[in-house]
């Protein structure tokens, strides 16, 4: 009852709304501060293209797989209490490379590892905001707090802008300072949901009951291509443009970010479409635009305008597609395992981001092309389409008679 009155005094949904997702897009912001600077240490330290890829894969895998803990841990602990401790722990890698970690491939390698927990903030933010919403409202709210993956925007616009006008120590030191006034302003004001479900068993235990929902797979694998389709554009765009195109950094970088920014927009959009005329409907067009925009590519047309054309309508869908996959699983997983539910999917998200930069690396420097990984993407999108309209909608549909029941 005493948590139920302080979240009641002190929280209001749009509030939990507006922390949390500031909270992920300052996380994600220091999560993707190395993607816009691979080509500089690709110069400055005469890495490989195997090499680079590395140091920006890193956190993207580390931030992916830590999701599954700290989601269980979030159901446990509330976003409340791992707001914070997660935004304070993601300052000491943010500190350790700008100060210490640019001079050498093991230093980034290392600080880009512990930079990964920064990625883990998305599995904070989907319980709590899944909590303060009624079901009906649960698309759109946790679309909202998935534009917060725009803070790689800000890392693209900002990060190589610092390091030429201002130092190499720049971006990273203001990051680190955003990351410590935020924890602060979490602790004070970020209130958890009113008769938040306490779990009481242990996480492996509640990480194995999750990984039993149909829901949880089936999610895995769509988000794994929705979300993790965004993240590897945003992570390997740069250094595509730049190979593909001969394109500089900065006009690369700036480009990137405008995908970015295209698909943080459509992300609300696609929850709340979810929210209109249902997840899987959404999700269908999705894989289907998908399919079209990286066969096109795949031919790597001029960059102006069909080039363009087929990136901007790859990532409005990207971004629909991992808000109505959040959407679907608002409305289909049991309120008390939203988070080690999220956790899984957020790790399948990431971890979806990962393999395709090694890939086309590893493509381009056989082939001479990236356009075999661009087929290989179309390839899987539409596999998901054939899996949302047939296996997902049954799921869904199930879920729905269940709830009607109860």
């Amino acid at each position: 009852m005493r948590e139920h009155a302080t979240a009641t005094s002190a929280g209001t949904p749009t509030r939990a709304l507006v922390l949390a997702t500031t909270g992920f897009a300052i996380n994600f912001w220091a999560w993707a501060l190395l993607s816009p600077l691979g080509p500089r240490f690709k110069d400055l330290l005469a890495l490989s293209s195997g090499q680079q890829a590395l140091v920006v894969a890193v956190p993207v895998i580390v931030g992916s797989v830590g999701r599954i803990p700290v989601g269980a841990l979030t159901d446990r602990f509330g976003g409340r209490v791992m707001f914070p401790i997660v935004s304070l722990a993601t300052v000491v890698p943010v500190l350790f490379i700008g100060l210490l970690g640019q001079d050498s491939l093991a230093g980034l390698l290392v600080g880009g590892f512990f930079l990964g927990i920064g990625g883990t903030a998305f599995a904070i933010g989907v319980p709590l905001v899944n909590a303060w919403f009624p079901p009906e409202r649960r698309g759109f709210a946790i679309g909202v707090f998935g534009a917060g993956m725009g803070g790689t925007a800000v890392s693209a616009l900002t990060t190589v802008r610092l390091v030429t006008e201002v130092g190499d120590k720049a971006p990273f030191l203001i990051t680190a300072l955003a990351l410590v006034a935020y924890a602060a302003l979490a602790w004070l004001f970020l209130r958890d949901a009113p008769g938040r479900v306490v779990p009481t068993t242990s996480v492996l235990s509640r990480l194995g009951a999750a990984a039993r929902l149909p829901i949880a797979w089936q999610a895995c694998v769509l988000y794994a291509i929705a979300f993790g389709g965004y993240v590897a554009f945003s992570v390997y765009l740069p250094a595509y443009l730049k190979t593909a195109y001969g394109l500089e950094q900065a006009d690369a970088a700036n480009r990137m970010a405008g995908f970015v920014v295209l698909a943080v927009v459509m992300r609300p959009v696609g929850g709340w479409l979810a929210d209109r005329v249902g997840a899987v409907t959404v999700l269908a067009w999705v894989f289907a635009v998908v399919a079209a925009g990286a066969a096109l590519q795949a031919t790597t047309p001029d960059l102006m305008p069909v080039g363009t054309i087929a990136f901007l309508a790859m990532a409005a869908a990207l971004g629909a597609g991992s808000g109505a996959t959040f959407a679907l699983v608002a409305r289909s997983a049991p309120p008390a395992q939203v988070g080690s539910v999220t956790g899984l999917v957020g790790a399948a998200g990431g971890l979806g981001g990962f393999v395709p930069p090694l890939i086309m690396s590893s493509v381009y420097a056989s082939r001479g092309s990236y356009g075999l990984g661009l087929v290989l993407l179309a390839l899987v999108a539409l596999g998901c389409l054939a899996l949302s309209l047939t296996i997902v909608r049954s799921t869904a549909r199930a879920r729905e008679v269940g709830v009607a029941r109860v």
